[in-house]
């Protein structure tokens, strides 16, 4: 009996419409939302920095089991268009997510590299946000707001873990693939993932959306240089965990953190 047959790329048509649907049904979606919500925002009587945004919040106050249960089945579902990139990736014989760097092959370069990257995209991140934030073009973002209960902790690093891995294997790694693959210059691609990634984050206002084209444009610097998303979800995962059970520990006993 034969093998299978050699793997086949998709022609452009297909991989436009590929890209296109994989995009609409995580991120590009996201953008959109967050563009809608930024107009509300900007609508509504009083400044953005009056305003709140919460990042992860309760689904179901007072009721903690049925809460923990919304939260594991929001970060799962969210997690599926990784699968979708995963899968595709495989179909055309790229060996699914090592295509592009997400992978167990060097872990602790990437837990290194994130790290030094952590440190470094996170500090100026938060000067960032209180500076955007006192200049009144951004709302008073607020990482959690989960009951105080035995899984606050962990799902918050799940919640960190899960936008770091959607963010940096569809918006880098398989984007930038499929844009090349189409022919679009390096410049362009990098470009169209550092804007997508700032339009996602539009409904922290516009603070949020230029520091986060800002690091999407030195994540795809990075992405090219090592060849592997591996180091930027580690990187991404280190912040957001940070930010996330930081605020959570801290809010309230220091007066340089904002708080609605």
């Amino acid at each position: 009996m034969s093998g299978p047959g050699p793997d086949i790329v998709p022609g452009r048509r297909t991989l436009r419409t590929e890209t296109l649907l994989v995009l609409a049904l995580s991120l590009g979606a996201s953008g959109v939302s967050a563009v809608i919500s930024f107009v509300g925002s900007v609508t509504r009587p009083g400044g953005l920095a009056n305003q709140a945004v919460t990042l992860n919040a309760s689904h179901a106050p007072g009721r903690p089991w049925l809460d923990l249960t919304w939260q594991v089945f929001g970060i799962a579902t969210a997690l599926v268009p990784v699968l979708l990139v995963a899968h595709l990736l495989q179909r055309e014989g790229a060996d699914g997510l090592r295509a592009v760097g997400f992978d167990r092959r060097r872990p602790a370069s990437d837990l290194g590299r994130g790290a030094a990257v952590a440190a470094v995209v996170g500090g100026t991140g938060l000067l960032f946000y209180l500076a955007t934030r006192a200049a009144g073009i951004n709302l008073t973002v607020v990482p959690e707001a989960l009951p105080h209960v035995w899984w606050k902790v962990p799902v918050l690093i799940a919640s960190a873990v899960q936008n770091a891995v959607l963010e940096e294997v569809v918006v880098v790694g398989y984007l930038l693939r499929r844009l090349g693959q189409l022919g679009w210059t390096p410049a362009a691609a990098l470009a169209a993932s550092a804007a997508l990634r700032g339009s996602y984050h539009l409904y922290q206002g516009i603070g949020g959306m230029v520091g986060n084209m800002v690091m999407g444009v030195l994540f795809v610097l990075l992405y090219r240089r090592w060849g592997r998303v591996g180091p930027l979800v580690a990187a991404h995962a280190l912040i957001d965990t940070v930010a996330f059970v930081g605020y959570a520990l801290l809010v309230g006993k220091v007066g340089w953190l904002p708080h609605p």
